[in-house]
């Protein structure tokens, strides 16, 4: 089943992490040096990116109402601020005004769940995650998200990215994969019909006998996240079934 590893605090505590060793492999690399998970980008690029994201989240996350807010801007830095600079200042912003949010506002968000400030939080220490691993694997590092976090992560990607239709590719798949974070004590059931996604409670009494898993993945919560985003390859991890379902999976 889907559960939330923590709260607002748990989240915040998690940028307060992750967003310091983001900047920190970002300091250790030269700028146009690529980041091999992210093909075609530079450290460069992945900073202005996630810079922008900060800032853009930071323009509407606060203001109390469920309106669409404006595209992301997506200029750059500006004349005379590097990226990492760029980067600073939105996270900065960004943690203050996390940190002062009511997680019951009101707030946009683009996922089919409700319209409060509380998505933002748990979407940026995630976005941050992620990024983090790409920024330190531009430097061969890399190291793993924290499990709990991880865990939280995977149940993002099934409770709010794939119901949502942000799929990695479009496609039609039939079945019930199961996923188990071997370090987390999780497991995870998600049904696929064509389009649509179902993440089942291990508790639910399924509505007809196609209800065994066609496919299980097991691995750390880590190494399931990073899949799920197409970090990593599922067949680094401990596959069985039909593995033609895991492309129904994958995000981003």
């Amino acid at each position: 089943m889907s559960r939330l590893q923590g709260s607002k605090d748990f989240w915040i505590g998690a940028l307060r992490t992750e967003g310091p060793a983001f900047a920190a492999a970002v300091a250790e690399a030269p700028p146009e040096t690529p980041v091999l998970s992210c093909p075609g980008w530079t450290v460069n690029d992945l900073t202005l990116h996630l810079a922008g994201i900060y800032h853009w989240v930071y323009s509407f996350a606060g203001s109390g109402v469920t309106t669409a807010p404006a595209p992301r801007d997506r200029s750059g830095a500006g004349t005379g601020v590097s990226a990492l600079q760029f980067w600073q200042q939105g996270y900065d912003k960004l943690m203050v005004l996390l940190d002062g949010l009511d997680p019951e506002a009101p707030a946009w968000n683009w996922a089919p769940q409700p319209k409060r400030a509380g998505f933002w939080p748990r979407r940026m220490a995630h976005e941050t995650a992620v990024h983090r691993w790409d920024a330190q694997l531009a430097i061969a590092a890399g190291d793993p998200v924290e499990s709990k976090l991880a865990a939280d992560g995977v149940s993002e990607v099934l409770d709010t990215w794939l119901p949502a239709g942000r799929r990695q590719v479009a496609g039609d798949w039939h079945g019930v994969v199961q996923l188990s974070a071997t370090d987390a004590a999780q497991d995870w059931y998600l049904r696929l019909r064509g389009q649509g996604v179902a993440l089942l409670d291990t508790a639910t009494i399924f509505d007809h006998d196609d209800h065994h898993a066609r496919a299980q993945v097991s691995g750390t919560a880590s190494d399931l996240l990073l899949a799920l985003w197409g970090r990593i390859s599922f067949e680094t991890l401990d596959v069985a079934g039909d593995r033609t379902l895991l492309g129904g999976l994958r995000t981003g």
